[in-house]
């Protein structure tokens, strides 16, 4: 890259350089210490994304200052996009798979009913606590705070002492919001005070109608291409792991060619992309032995780099968002936040499922296991990235509300799995007909 330097600035590479070196050894340090402990603490109460959380508060401007977004902004949107990205992938892939195969009426309910109540709820919460924001971005803040991820509590949605249709509901719930989220967010974010002077059909044509197509088309190339290739016994399962890479990367850079969302582009290509592969021929043998190239062995390795990604989201999001809120924390502030884990979360769930036939600790289960993360970590940080100081009240809502959710969740979700877990055992050996056993009519339990 050329471009002219003064001494001063040669300076001041010189030391963003060195500030880059320390913030690259202190999130190895923290990554490694998570890795030689992450047995012993699997089954406490201290989850990957608070272990991660703390430490990011710990090395951020509120800690040892060696991590901040003014000096390090390129590379951490780069690392939360990067995480966001393979993950709404990933979730999209598994739609069918996995979360909708048993108890559809439940994430249905929780997303056609239950999600939009939580944004009008969020929404109209904020009109007497988060005075001085404009219509516009009180609707942002909840919009950003909707979506949820299983990730924050993940014991919660995976225990299975958990009936299997509050499992698949929960995770369909959290895999399909982000999508769902996405559109509505682009629109109000091109509505905030301070926004350049767009056409809003534009906007909308861009990020929605283009991107989903560009999206489609790059998930349709990808799997008749890995369908044919595996046909013929060419594609090794490294291959597999590179095309999903190079699709996810190629849907979101041609969505930013045209100037439209990446994020809607990977959800569409990823729905597509599973979608071809479900209903190609049957898995054929490699050369190396290996079966089931087209689907699961996709999948396995690009999951386990969105887990790593977005663990290393959450030490992102305690350095540049969490630490610094802290330091600005009000009972207006802190107030929202807790009510919008509660309430906001709590009374649209338990409208959404009534009349479901689901008994009173499972909606309660539901209701709570609502937790943020990083979908609304990446929203909120693209909404201080681009307005800057003008959305600092809108950055530290969302970081404190995830931040509260990151421990209390996380804390609670071994706990209350396991009594929830107790309740349904002894619920069902009671002989009661429970509803909490059927998946469209199908006996799960």
């Amino acid at each position: 890259m050329n471009r002219s330097v003064t001494p001063a600035g040669r300076v001041g590479d010189e030391c963003v350089s060195g500030g880059n070196a320390l913030t690259g050894v202190a999130v190895a340090a923290v990554t490694a210490g998570y890795a030689l402990v992450s047995q012993r603490i699997a089954a406490t109460a201290v989850t990957a994304p608070l272990f991660f959380t703390a430490c990011g508060v710990l090395i951020g401007p509120a800690g040892l200052g060696l991590f901040g977004l003014e000096h390090n902004a390129g590379p951490v949107l780069v690392l939360v996009e990067t995480a966001l990205a393979l993950v709404l992938f990933t979730d999209a892939m598994s739609l069918r798979g996995r979360q909708l195969h048993q108890g559809r009426f439940l994430p249905v309910r929780l997303l056609a009913i239950g999600l939009p109540l939580t944004i009008a709820a969020g929404w109209l919460l904020a009109w007497p606590l988060l005075s001085g924001l404009t219509v516009w971005e009180m609707a942002l803040i909840a919009t950003v705070l909707a979506p949820t991820d299983a990730a924050v509590c993940r014991t919660a949605v995976s225990s299975q002492r958990v009936p299997p249709l509050v499992r698949g509901g929960l995770n369909a719930e959290c895999g399909i919001g982000d999508g769902i989220v996405l559109p509505v967010f682009i629109l109000l974010l091109a509505a905030l005070p301070g926004a350049a002077e767009e056409d809003h059909v534009g906007i909308f044509w861009r990020s929605l109608v283009l991107s989903t197509a560009l999206g489609v088309a790059s998930g349709i190339a990808a799997g008749l291409l890995l369908r044919r290739a595996s046909a013929a016994g060419w594609v090794s399962r490294e291959g597999n792991q590179l095309l999903i890479l190079a699709t996810v990367l190629a849907s979101f850079a041609l969505a930013r060619v045209v100037d439209g969302s990446g994020f809607i582009a990977v959800w569409a290509a990823g729905i597509v992309f599973a979608v071809l592969l479900r209903r190609g021929a049957p898995p054929k043998t490699s050369p190396d032995g290996s079966r089931d190239h087209g689907f699961a062995g996709s999948r396995e390795f690009t999951e386990n780099l969105a887990a790593l990604l977005a663990a290393t989201s959450f030490l992102v999001f305690g350095a540049v968002l969490l630490g610094p809120a802290l330091e600005y924390l009000d009972w207006r502030t802190v107030t929202y936040a807790l009510l919008s884990l509660t309430v906001v979360r709590m009374v649209p769930v338990a409208l959404a499922l009534a009349g479901s036939g689901l008994r009173l600790p499972t909606v309660a289960y539901v209701g709570w296991f609502g937790p943020r993360g990083l979908a609304s970590l990446v929203l909120a940080l693209l909404v201080v990235k681009e307005y800057g100081i003008g959305a600092a009240l809108p950055g530290r809502v969302v970081a404190v509300t995830v931040g509260l959710s990151v421990l209390a969740h996380g804390v609670t979700s071994v706990l209350l799995s396991e009594r929830y877990g107790a309740w349904y055992e002894k619920a069902s050996r009671s002989g009661a007909e429970l509803r909490e056993r059927v998946a469209d009519g199908v006996r799960t339990g």
